[in-house]
């Protein structure tokens, strides 16, 4: 399959690094990592398991700059949450038979399906992964792709890039409730995104005391506002996904946190900020996340990053 993965960080190298041992991939990224990249190929560190090799991995692929004017099967948008608006317009440009969000955060989905003359599938990923220089990703992390239709149901379209991906040896699954996996992971991130980049945490820290309060109550008001939309989460589900996600991943650094080290802009508006803006249309409650949504806003607006 002929893929483009556009927003070629982290998590987007990773991916497009290991589809490309068996599928004719370019990645759209940044010019000083697609430099990196043309000369020397992708090095992946970090990767090993049933069909890993021992030790690190360098895959040669086709890198670019610019991503418009794109000509391929399936596009895989990797982009932050808040430049999925730009990439809709860029993407515009293309001819392509599908794209694939594996973006963190709601709304991407509708943002690109509002743009893009052709069906959009919603996903997500819990691979860890760190850009460690520009050329260099490392696998932080063992996880899986989840994917599907984005209002839920079964099409032969995501059973064909469900394929292509295990193909790879990327562990995935293809989903029919996808509304539901997309708010589960939303009411994971809330409990441990902005938790962890506020306090300069690992993931694993949210178990403990007075982090775990926090992280519990905003996960509990995100399930809250999930079943006011129709979407059938209960606290139990998303609290034991939170704490399972916090107890796997407990050494990395949440990509919140990595954001606030790196002093970029983060994602709050899509997870903390976009749990506020539905439960606020519904005449909902949500403190926590409200006041992890104003702390994070206030760190960026103070270095210039809104």
């Amino acid at each position: 399959m002929d893929i483009v993965v556009f927003g070629a960080g982290s998590l987007g190298s990773l991916v497009g690094g290991l589809l490309a041992r068996e599928h004719d991939v370019t990645l759209v990224g940044r010019e000083d990592h697609v430099r990196a990249v043309r000369a020397d190929g992708l090095r992946i560190e970090g990767v090993r398991g049933r069909i890993d090799r021992d030790g690190p991995e360098r895959v040669n692929l086709r890198a670019i700059g610019d991503g418009t004017h794109l000509d391929t099967e399936l596009v895989v948008v990797t982009v932050k949450a808040f430049d999925a608006a730009a990439a809709a317009r860029t993407l515009a440009t293309g001819t392509f038979e599908a794209v694939l969000s594996l973006q963190n955060g709601m709304g991407n989905e509708e943002t690109l399906a509002s743009r893009l003359d052709c069906p959009v599938l919603a996903g997500t990923a819990s691979y860890g992964a760190i850009l460690r220089e520009p050329g260099v990703v490392e696998r932080t992390g063992v996880g899986e792709i989840v994917l599907g239709p984005r209002e839920g149901g079964r099409s032969s379209l995501a059973d064909r890039v469900g394929e292509a991906f295990a193909g790879a040896g990327l562990e995935t699954v293809v989903a029919d409730d996808m509304p539901l996996r997309l708010w589960e992971k939303l009411a994971v991130n809330a409990g441990i995104n902005a938790v962890t980049a506020l306090t300069r945490i690992r993931n694993g820290a949210v178990l403990e005391a007075d982090a775990n309060e926090l992280a519990r109550s905003a996960t509990r008001e995100t399930a809250r506002v999930a079943r006011a939309t129709g979407v059938t989460l209960s606290n139990r589900r998303a609290l034991a996904a939170m704490e399972d996600v916090a107890a796997a991943t407990a050494a990395n650094e949440s990509s919140m946190l990595q954001d606030v080290r790196a002093e970029r802009r983060t994602e709050v508006d899509a997870i903390n900020g976009y749990v506020v803006d539905r439960a606020s249309a519904r005449g909902l409650a949500v403190p926590t996340n409200r006041t992890l949504s104003m702390l994070l806003r206030a760190w960026e607006r103070e270095r210039g990053l809104r």
